[in-house]
């Protein structure tokens, strides 16, 4: 293995980790070594992911949270040190979306894309931050979206949520930076998973490739 890439002893707390690109993040940090703690909303889905993770490690750990509520963060992050230790990693994944015209979206559809989102990734950054800070070491990474710099029709929440994620990072990284806590963002183009089969076709490819960054 790669000496580069070894995570031994380090515990990894994935929200959004049951599906789509955090289930794989899960696998990816498992294989490395890793003990990985990862949330859900639906406790079905997270047994299912358990079973299918078990096959990597078996220092995969399900945890059923959901992360719009502040009560649920907190207690979240209590958990996992009392059964296992300091949090070393924070990776934020968990994200929905509710594809509609943006002259048409409904204050609840509103609430609970920015609930999950935004919302939800504030607090368990800070909640975990503050124990990051008692250590003087951690790091902390956001699953952002190209969304957040070329948005697409239809998802106009969703778009404001992850450049209301960019912000975040960046103030984050200024506030904890010098204190030891490392804060980036990673913002993933297209990728099939069960969120992005919802919410439908977004993008013809050749479309789609003349809106990337690179």
């Amino acid at each position: 293995m790669d000496p580069l890439f070894e995570l031994n002893g380090k515990l990894i707390l994935v929200s959004g980790g049951s599906r789509g690109i955090g289930k794989a993040l899960v696998s990816g940090f498992a294989k490395r070594g890793a003990r990985v703690v990862f949330t859900g909303r639906d406790e079905d889905s997270l047994e299912s992911a358990k079973k299918e993770l078990a096959e990597d490690s078996s220092e995969v750990f399900p945890e059923c949270c959901d992360v719009s509520r502040v009560d649920e963060v907190e207690a979240l992050v209590n958990r996992v040190r009392k059964q296992h230790g300091p949090i070393d990693v924070l990776v934020n994944v968990a994200g929905v979306n509710r594809r509609q015209r943006a002259e048409t979206y409904l204050p609840e559809d509103y609430d609970f894309v920015m609930d999950i989102n935004l919302k939800g990734a504030f607090f368990l950054s800070t909640e975990v931050g503050r124990v990051m800070l008692e250590n003087g070491s951690g790091i902390q990474i956001n699953i952002d979206s190209l969304n957040s710099y070329a948005p697409v029709k239809g998802m106009a929440p969703y778009a404001m949520s992850k450049f209301g994620m960019v912000g975040m990072t960046r103030a984050l990284a200024a506030e904890w930076g010098p204190k030891g806590i490392r804060v980036n963002s990673i913002a993933p183009g297209f990728i099939l998973t069960d969120l992005t089969r919802k919410v439908g076709p977004i993008l013809p490819c050749s479309n789609g490739e003349s809106r990337t960054l690179l």
